[in-house]
């Protein structure tokens, strides 16, 4: 089957990766199938009154795996949501929860509204209505299945799910780690908003730290210089951009938006794109850069790093073959294409997985979601014994050296870490760790031959042992 022939769905696109990883795992095509099922999904229609008329809306939850509890995945709120993208999402979460070491089954939720049509008030009432109707049928648990924010949903709307939850549930004590992604006062935890972006970041700087998979696309090691096209400045976008821009000193090149693009060889300001966005609604008029009204010409523009940081199947059969870019980095889920997938890689781009490169986020769920189960916040208990400490070292080093150390040395050394920090350490540390595991598995098996395969056999290697272990 081919795009050519047939349309592939987002459902089709993931399934056919997962039986090529298969196919290279030589796994018992009975496990196989059991991977690739979808465990449950839940379809509820609900009215909520609008300004005096009542309005009905349809939404899922998919668990695509219960292997480990909770399920976990994110919930959007979108007009094109429908149960095959939702099913397609819940498995990919599997996988990535998997790759990661994130002790997690996989389920992802969706509404399918226009968020954007409704006040405040009614999106509240909204919410709070899908909340109950998810969590009065086990879809929605701290101990069962965990939702966070998706596209068109954030820190808002979690905090509402979550206080729906306690109200339903007021005897569970856990009741607020039935979400994550909640404002941080309440419950959150802080580094959740930008986690995806923010591992896309740390992502890429592993890459370039890989000598033999940068010289096969002809760059240099590291990333400052690199020109970067990024389409999206949703949640995820716009932190990746400006976290690169910032602290790695690529050049933001390209802006794809809902109306256009921006393009300026000389770069882009993403504060600025950022302001003129809030004030304009889209990037068009944007004084700093060319704008082209036809987005998706600006994917296949000269760059060193795409970044598709949107929706699913931007880059498909009939425009692979027309990308320039020698690096592509998934921050969305699926943005490319089965077949677009061959080509590139025929072509020999370099492709940093979705199922990998946008999972930030969900390793920083885990985190907000063990401190709510802990009931104390992470560094709590350590940091004043920790600058203590740091400060016990820098005067044992000044009496034996009989120097004064300096004091941005010192400041270092006697702060203890916050709850920020280790969040950020511990994105970073698992983001490596899991590059580097994909990376061996490429290396070492001939069968392997780029990231995206060496990210799913390695995601379903652990997940057949623990069907294997456990049972089906």
């Amino acid at each position: 089957m081919s795009e050519q022939n047939q349309p592939l769905s987002f459902r089709d696109n993931v399934d056919l990766m997962v039986d090529q990883a298969i196919n290279i795992m030589d796994l018992d095509g009975g496990l196989g199938n059991v991977l690739k099922s979808c465990n449950s999904v839940l379809q509820v229609s609900f009215p909520v009154d609008i300004d005096g008329t009542p309005e009905v809306f349809t939404g899922w939850r998919a668990v695509h795996s219960d292997h480990r509890l909770p399920s976990k995945g994110g919930i959007r709120f979108d007009l094109a949501v429908d149960q095959e993208e939702v099913e397609a999402l819940a498995a990919l979460m599997t996988y990535k929860c998997a790759l990661v070491d994130v002790p997690y089954g996989g389920s992802k939720g969706g509404l399918r509204i226009d968020p954007s049509r409704y006040s405040r008030h009614q999106l509240e009432a909204i919410t709070r209505r899908f909340a109950r109707e998810l969590a009065g049928k086990g879809f929605l648990s701290p101990a069962k299945n965990v939702p966070a924010p998706d596209m068109g949903t954030g820190a808002r709307e979690m905090g509402w799910m979550a206080d729906t939850y306690r109200q339903l549930f007021p005897d569970d004590i856990n009741y607020i780690g039935a979400v994550t992604g909640k404002p941080v006062g309440f419950g959150g935890v802080r580094g959740r908003n930008e986690a995806t972006g923010r591992g896309v970041q740390y992502v890429l700087r592993e890459f370039f730290r890989h000598h033999d998979l940068v010289k096969n696309t002809g760059l240099s090691d590291g990333l400052a210089g690199k020109r970067v096209i990024i389409q999206g400045m949703g949640n995820v976008g716009r932190h990746a951009a400006h976290f690169l821009a910032q602290e790695d000193h690529v050049r933001i090149i390209g802006v794809i938006e809902h109306d256009g693009a921006l393009i300026n060889a000389h770069g882009i300001s993403v504060a600025a794109v950022l302001n003129h966005m809030r004030e304009h609604g889209g990037v068009e008029g944007f004084p700093d850069a060319e704008f082209m009204a036809d987005g998706a010409r600006a994917l296949e523009q000269a760059c060193d790093i795409l970044i598709p940081a949107a929706r699913e199947g931007i880059i498909h059969s009939d425009n692979a073959a027309r990308i320039q870019a020698p690096v592509i980095a998934e921050a969305a889920n699926g943005p490319i294409t089965y077949d677009a997938d061959r080509i590139l890689r025929d072509n020999g781009v370099e492709i940093i997985p979705d199922l990998f490169c946008n999972a930030g986020g969900v390793i920083v769920s885990y985190f907000e979601w063990i401190r709510n189960l802990a009931h104390v916040r992470f560094g709590r208990i350590e940091k004043r014994f920790h600058e203590s400490r740091g400060a016990h070292i820098v005067s044992a080093i000044e009496m034996a050296s009989n120097v004064e150390v300096p004091e941005w040395i010192r400041d270092e050394i006697v702060r203890g870490a916050d709850e920020f920090d280790l969040v950020r350490s511990g994105l970073d540390d698992t983001m490596r760790l899991a590059f580097q595991e994909m990376d061996e598995e490429r290396r070492s098996n001939p069968d392997v031959k780029d990231l995206r395969m060496a990210a799913y056999v390695t995601a379903i290697h652990k997940i057949s042992r623990a069907y294997l272990d456990i049972g089906y």
